[in-house]
């Protein structure tokens, strides 16, 4: 039986259902021992060779999307950027994992799993530039905004994923969360649900070390974020997030697992946030540089690197052009940057409520009519 085989188990023999005992075994449901690798073991050579040549190119181009944006930021062209570098291995994947009827459900870090769906970098950041609530049609991308709220995102992913199992849809809500996130009602609310209406979702929970400057030893005893998933009966899987092909094969697994009707998963990845949470915040305050300094020996891109070559998988001709494509994307990230936004205010009152309501009118002709005031200022 494997760890994800844990439907219709029978209650443990001995125990009544209940307060009185367990309902059944919860051994099939705790997360692997160690966190899940391919990278450097055997299991790397029976990974597609296109699908590791495609998790590299995407790594490549993640890569200097977070250090185009980062710069952005610097600039002043984005109000503030929450870098994913050292965590691409797990956007990418979870947005590769993913097929194009499903759902993501990304918070603020996660803007290069949204570009990785193929929303347009522009529209990606609108939300972090402050122009609007969000730059793309959720629908159209099947992508939900992004959500600065901690894990207030995780009961949507479920309310949609149910939602889609009612109608007999096999889409799947794939939820992104920080290691923060899991100190939040919202994400056990999430938990709960989920297994109990065994809705198709998985929740992949980010652990990059630190929730701002509070480090994980100061949010939670667990032996593991993933063993909370056994206290809502759903498996937890533990897999290195810095290992792009694991993260792909543990997030394939869980997704199919839930389209195939097993429910949910809780999905924990140990990776870094090598850059400070935003860049209003000063990281060498609550870190040590020894500490960024060893988590960059375990980066995703020299992982990929060093292990591909030595399998001869990736050769020179593909990290040119893995380099000019991120090339071409921060030069595309410039120019539409650099261009001032044309904004409408009245904007702010659309995609609110189907039907807007009394206090929403009465709020969008007072906006009406202070631009108005202002517009005849100007004429005089």
């Amino acid at each position: 039986m494997t760890v994800l085989d844990h439907r219709h188990l029978a209650p443990v023999p001995g125990w009544l259902p209940g307060a009185t005992g367990p309902r059944s075994d919860p051994a099939p449901l705790l997360p692997d021992a160690a966190p899940v690798r391919v990278l450097g073991t055997p299991a790397l050579d029976k990974a597609d060779p296109l699908l590791l040549r495609e998790l590299y190119r995407r790594l490549v181009v993640g890569r200097r999307y977070n250090q185009q944006a980062t710069t952005l930021t610097k600039q002043g062209r984005l109000a503030v950027y929450p870098a994913s570098t050292g965590q691409e291995a797990c956007q990418v994947a979870a947005a590769l994992a993913l097929r194009e009827d499903d759902w993501l459900f990304p918070s603020y870090r996660d803007t290069l799993a949204v570009v990785s769906r193929g929303v347009d970098p522009l529209a990606a950041l609108t939300l972090l530039r402050g122009n609007a609530h969000t730059g793309y049609d959720p629908r159209a991308a099947r992508t939900a905004p992004l959500c600065t709220p901690l894990a207030t995102q995780a009961p949507h992913a479920v309310g949609l994923a149910h939602a889609a199992r009612l109608r007999g849809s096999d889409t799947v809500a794939l939820a992104l969360l920080g290691d923060g996130g899991t100190s939040e009602g919202d994400f056990h609310e999430a938990l709960n649900f989920a297994a109990v209406l065994h809705a198709p979702v998985v929740f992949l929970v980010q652990n990059n070390g630190y929730a701002i400057s509070v480090p994980l030893t100061q949010q939670s005893a667990a032996p593991s974020l993933a063993h909370k998933a056994v206290g809502y009966g759903m498996p937890g899987r533990l897999v290195d997030g810095n290992d792009a092909v694991a993260m792909h094969s543990v997030l394939s697994e869980a997704i199919e697992y839930a389209r195939n009707g097993g429910g949910p998963t809780l999905i924990e990845a140990l990776t870094y946030r090598i850059e400070a949470h935003t860049n209003a915040d000063d990281a060498t305050r609550y870190r040590e540089a020894a500490e960024v300094t060893a988590w960059r020996e375990h980066d995703p891109i020299l992982l990929m690197d060093r292990h591909l070559r030595a399998a001869g998988i990736l050769d020179d001709e593909l990290v040119q052009d893995a380099a000019d494509e991120a090339e071409a994307l921060a030069a595309r990230m410039r120019a539409e940057f650099h261009a001032e936004p044309v904004l409408d205010p009245h904007a702010l009152f659309a995609h609110v409520y189907a039907e807007p309501t009394p206090q929403l009118r009465e709020q969008a002709s007072q906006l009406a009519a202070e631009l108005a005031a202002e517009s005849e200022v100007h004429e005089r």
